[in-house]
């Protein structure tokens, strides 16, 4: 089976699909673990027309898009490429609670939900700088 496998994966076009398949899988599952986290329904928030929220998941988004981007590139194989977006992911969980914390005076999912959205654009950067150098580090 890994042989076949591996004759596929020769395959300049059949490697895209599975790369971008796998990735848009993964990003969803990593987004339903964010909106798990946050204390505000993502998605309820963007239709009511909250920006703030729109931008904190843009940044998400972006941010674990950008981790897969250097898995890809820098990995061979899709099962390295998953792992190391995983722990890319992980790292960028760890990102967000470090800056939920460093913030003590006000809370950063309250301040989403309420549209604040001097929070969610440095949220959204926040996840964006964070993916570039947790990419830059994953090999």
């Amino acid at each position: 089976m890994n042989a076949e496998v591996d004759s596929w994966m020769t395959n300049v076009y059949l490697k895209t699909v599975a790369f971008f398949s796998v990735s848009v899988v993964a990003l969803i599952i990593f987004l339903i673990i964010f909106g798990l986290i946050t204390k505000y329904k993502d998605w309820e928030e963007i239709k009511k027309g909250n920006v703030a929220a729109a931008m904190a998941t843009g940044g998400k988004i972006f941010g674990i898009s950008n981790i897969f981007r250097f898995a890809i590139l820098n990995n061979d194989t899709l099962g390295d490429t998953l792992i190391w977006s995983s722990i890319g992911f992980g790292l960028l969980l760890v990102a967000y609670f470090v800056f939920d914390f460093l913030t003590p005076f006000f809370k950063t999912d309250e301040e989403i939900k309420k549209d604040n959205r001097a929070v969610g654009l440095i949220t959204l950067i926040i996840s964006v700088s964070m993916s570039y150098i947790i990419g830059a580090s994953v090999t």
